[in-house]
């Protein structure tokens, strides 16, 4: 049996759960935080070089990073998802957008939610503190090029069948980015794929098997999604 470290809430768990729920894989999930196990945390603590999540576990075998995970996944468990697309060209633009949602639209999310949270802990939980407004804006004009690149790729290219790598790498990040920088109309093809990720069975069990945890956002979540 297959085992998913990470927390509901956290984009790159998303990232390992899409895949997972598409192809209908069995596997045991293994919350990680302060109410999880605490053999799960010291777990991941071990498996990961900076005790990040999400780790999985396949028996003797031990996967880190999301998109290692997906990959993995693509070779260990195939289904009906495509995961990684056949054509080896497809397959490089595949890991290629991968990696433009992970480095340029979720890294810059997660700047700005950085920001939120200073450098003073209870205990060892972050608290949110006033937010250095020059990082906060340098996080939302990353998210602006990256969703304007994105736009303009989008109007000369398709992305492979969902759900790909591509969809895992893009729902979360799109989900909790629209959050910090709103897309907005004046993107249309971009907020109609954030739109048509979030209707797939796979993200839509994300979106709302983290709702309970949308109190903790420390920008502060909005009403909708």
């Amino acid at each position: 049996m297959l085992a998913l470290y990470g927390h509901l809430f956290s984009s790159y768990t998303w990232k390992a759960l899409i895949p997972l729920y598409a192809n209908g894989t069995e596997f045991e999930f293994r919350e990680i935080g302060p109410t999880g196990d605490e053999a799960f945390n010291a777990f991941v603590h071990a498996a990961h070089p900076a005790g990040k999540f999400p780790v999985l576990a396949d028996g003797e075998t031990t996967v880190i990073e999301a998109t290692a995970i997906v990959e993995y996944l693509a070779v260990t468990r195939p289904g009906p998802a495509p995961l990684i697309p056949a054509d080896p060209a497809e397959a490089a633009r595949a890991r290629m957008l991968d990696r433009v949602f992970d480095n340029y639209v979720m890294s810059n999310m997660q700047r700005v939610v950085g920001a939120y949270l200073s450098n003073t802990e209870v205990g060892n939980t972050p608290v949110v503190g006033d937010p250095d407004p020059a990082e906060v804006e340098a996080g939302k004009a990353g998210l602006r090029r990256a969703y304007d690149w994105l736009e303009a790729w989008l109007s000369e290219n398709a992305l492979p069948a969902h759900v790909s790598l591509v969809s895992c790498a893009a729902a979360p990040s799109l989900f909790y980015s629209d959050w910090i920088e709103p897309i907005g109309e004046h993107r249309p093809r971009l907020a109609a794929l954030r739109a048509e990720l979030l209707a797939l069975p796979a993200v839509s069990r994300c979106v709302e098997d983290a709702r309970p945890y949308r109190p903790y956002f420390p920008p502060g979540a909005p009403d909708r999604d």
